[in-house]
């Protein structure tokens, strides 16, 4: 920094040279420091602006990782709440009939919370909302679950007192798992596969090549054999007491006579392909008080949670039945 300056002298019409104040360095000095600290400001400004950091990035990828999470996580809660729904609904309408007890009561199935505000420290932030939503499904699904505890822990009472019911009550499958081909036809309204129009199927179709063991679904005894060249063929109905019965069509061979009792996973026959058929399965039918049942309701003695919803998104499409 120089450390004159010249001052132009009107009365002798010439400059003079006027040395440096401290007055003067000190100006100086503080207009270079404005001028920096103003280019710092707008260089910091438009950096933050227009530039993320490294940690910015990186709570950005965190954010959106746990909203990727959250949004899973509800979907899953989705699906729990539906299995949960499912299972009240076989609750009241299979086990409880089964037993001949009253449906469990609706506001003991979903009890309220009450109380003050429980969301209140959940407010206020940018996912406020997805969060409170979260913990309410995560919250009913609770209250369902232990509602769902204390009807089971009735119906185990029940059962104590009734195992000749329960052996008796169909609750397997007829057909093994790893023999099954596909499950071809469920209980409702199918296409007829030769007169090609809608029309009620009162059953289930499981094709597995003939030969393939039938079993009896629950302890009874046999009522009824027939051997027809039409509708339902070599077919056996078998009376399990209780109101129940169970139907067995088109066999290839039965391997039972009338009036003689049999035990659940007994071999009544084998699969075939006689009356109105067109391909090897066996159809069977579930009776309850004399009217024809959704069978798939009847399988939860060898079916896990997972395959029985398996076996109901797939019995309960709409398809051909295979008579």
């Amino acid at each position: 920094m120089a450390r004159y300056r010249y001052k132009y002298n009107p009365e002798q019409l010439k400059y003079e040279k006027v040395p440096f104040t401290w007055k003067d360095y000190l100006l100086v000095s503080g207009k270079w420091i404005a001028v920096v600290a103003a280019v710092s400001f707008c260089s910091i400004y438009l950096f933050n602006r227009f530039f993320e950091s490294p940690k910015q990035l990186e709570q950005k990828r965190e954010i959106a990782f746990l909203e990727e999470q959250l949004g899973s996580m509800t979907s899953d809660l989705e699906k729990m709440d539906n299995i949960v729904a499912e299972i009240a609904q076989r609750d009241d309408e299979v086990y409880r009939n089964i037993f001949g007890a009253e449906p469990f009561p609706k506001h003991l199935r979903q009890p309220g919370i009450g109380g003050t505000d429980r969301e209140l420290s959940l407010r206020g932030f940018d996912h406020s909302e997805d969060v409170i939503q979260t913990k309410r499904m995560i919250s009913q699904i609770q209250r369902k679950l232990v509602s769902q505890s204390k009807s089971f822990e009735e119906l185990f009472e029940l059962a104590r007192t009734k195992e000749e019911m329960l052996s008796s009550i169909p609750a397997i499958q007829p057909v093994r798992n790893e023999d099954l081909k596909r499950m071809a036809s469920g209980y409702g309204y199918r296409i007829h596969p030769i007169y090609k129009v809608p029309k009620f199927h009162a059953g289930m179709d499981f094709t597995a090549p003939t030969g393939t063991d039938i079993f009896a679904t629950g302890d009874g005894v046999v009522e009824r054999v027939e051997r027809k060249r039409t509708g339902y063929g070599l077919n056996v109905i078998i009376r399990h007491g209780y109101g129940y019965k169970t139907l067995y069509g088109h066999m290839s061979k039965i391997s039972v006579r009338q009036g003689q009792k049999v035990k659940r996973g007994d071999v009544i026959g084998l699969v075939g392909n006689t009356g109105t058929s067109v391909g090897p399965h066996l159809h069977y039918e579930v009776i309850k008080d004399g009217e024809k049942v959704n069978p798939a309701h009847y399988y939860f003695n060898d079916l896990t949670p997972e395959q029985f919803e398996i076996m109901l998104e797939q019995s309960s499409s709409a398809n051909q039945s295979f008579d």
